[in-house]
């Protein structure tokens, strides 16, 4: 049996003076994994006095979500989309531009998926 790499992590990167939170996810996201990840993004969002926050989530080698794990990530962003300046999308797959559309919906920011990083992150720095 062999175990599959997965999960989040979640750092802070500064280019210049703007600071970005950065978000990867790799292999199939679980249940478990947003057990984790809420409490740090909650406790991360709740220290900042009127966020919005600037994001770029790496889904370079993201392979998905488990159904519960998709419910989990909906419901996160209906908690938090309101603190979400801009989210690039950044990775390959042809679901992205369809997730940044339906994600928009539920940030009071803006949205938008890159195959491109360099391009992510000037679009992010506008």
């Amino acid at each position: 049996m062999t175990d599959s790499r997965h999960g989040i992590s979640i750092g802070l990167n500064r280019v210049g003076d703007d600071i970005f939170m950065v978000i990867k996810a790799v292999g199939k996201l679980t249940h478990d994994d947003y057990q984790m990840l809420t409490p740090m993004l909650d406790a991360a969002a709740k220290e900042v006095e009127h966020p919005q926050i600037r994001v770029l989530f790496d889904a370079s080698e993201f392979d998905g979500w488990e159904l519960h794990a998709a419910w989990d990530d909906f419901r996160l962003g209906l908690k938090h989309g309101s603190e979400f300046g801009r989210i690039a999308l950044y990775g390959d797959h042809r679901w992205q531009a369809w997730a940044a559309k339906i994600g928009s919906w539920f940030i009071r920011g803006e949205m938008q998926s890159f195959t491109d990083y360099d391009s992510a992150m000037a679009w992010l720095q506008a």
